[in-house]
């Protein structure tokens, strides 16, 4: 199952701009270096964007960020840019450069869904890591992070937490619900935000990494229970886990998106999409 993250999936292709990634450093530091360098995240730098950049994070494709980048930028992607003319992006789009860059060298990646306890207060914040093989065991990196800020090793986290492991969790009635979400004190939050995480964990585990506010089918709790499960299981080692959610994910409109996704988005835009 390894080796099914190795190729690049239709949203982490580079496209037409593939030979950008030819040069990139070959360590994990270089490259998440370079990956901050590319993107901007739309609120968490002390930046603020509007209108046409701000409509940016819905560039769903690795091939679009790179466009971005390409209409402001002839210099190669680790060329210094100032933070403003960065492409404007989330967690989200961090990582999945991250991954494409790896899966370009033909090393396994992926994207996980889940949340992070790690910014400063009690709240586990809904955010997206990559995960890569190193031949032996999986590891972690958050692509989006300075490494110079942080007391702790992000290019191998040790203390994400799986949306599958949180909605687990809170079935069990281990964690308050309420202190995981988007924000401490907005609605997305609690209960059914958890589960539709789980959801996204389950699309970006078969390598379809859609955008965090994309929405589609109709996952309840007892089909979340079934992929939580599963999920958990995978992440052990089974191998009996990893093909039933693969040939469940393929089958069950509730968990795959189909054609089409309805994307409500901070830029504003609330449309159907077809992918």
């Amino acid at each position: 199952m390894v080796d099914r993250y190795r190729s690049q999936s239709a949203y982490s292709d580079p496209g037409p701009h593939a030979a950008l990634l030819n040069h990139l450093p070959t360590d994990v530091p270089g490259l998440v270096g370079v990956v901050r360098n590319v993107i901007v995240h739309y609120y968490a730098q002390g930046l603020s964007f509007v209108d046409e950049r701000l409509a940016e994070v819905d560039s769903r494709w690795v091939s679009r960020i790179l466009a971005v980048d390409r209409s402001r930028h002839t210099r190669p992607l680790g060329a210094p840019r100032e933070p403003k003319t960065r492409v404007v992006g989330c967690a989200r789009d961090f990582t999945l450069l991250m991954v494409a860059a790896l899966r370009h060298r033909g090393v396994a990646a992926r994207s996980r869904i889940g949340f992070a306890g790690y910014f400063g207060d009690a709240f586990h914040y809904d955010h997206v890591v990559t995960e890569y093989w190193n031949g032996e065991r999986w590891v972690r990196v958050d692509a989006q992070l300075d490494p110079g800020q942080f007391d702790f090793d992000t290019f191998d986290v040790r203390h994400f937490i799986t949306a599958a492991e949180a909605w687990t969790a809170h079935r069990r009635g281990e964690i308050d619900a309420d202190n995981y979400g988007a924000d401490p004190v907005g609605p997305y939050r609690g209960h059914r935000f958890l589960l539709d995480q789980v959801r996204h964990e389950l699309a970006h585990r078969q390598r379809d990494e859609l955008l965090l506010w994309d929405e589609w089918g109709a996952l309840d709790e007892d089909l979340a229970d079934w992929v939580a499960a599963r999920l958990v299981a995978a992440d052990a080692g089974s191998q009996e886990a990893e093909e039933e959610l693969a040939d469940r994910y393929a089958a069950d409109p509730a968990l795959h998106p189909g054609g089409r996704v309805h994307c409500v988005s901070p830029s504003g835009l609330d449309a159907w999409i077809d992918l």
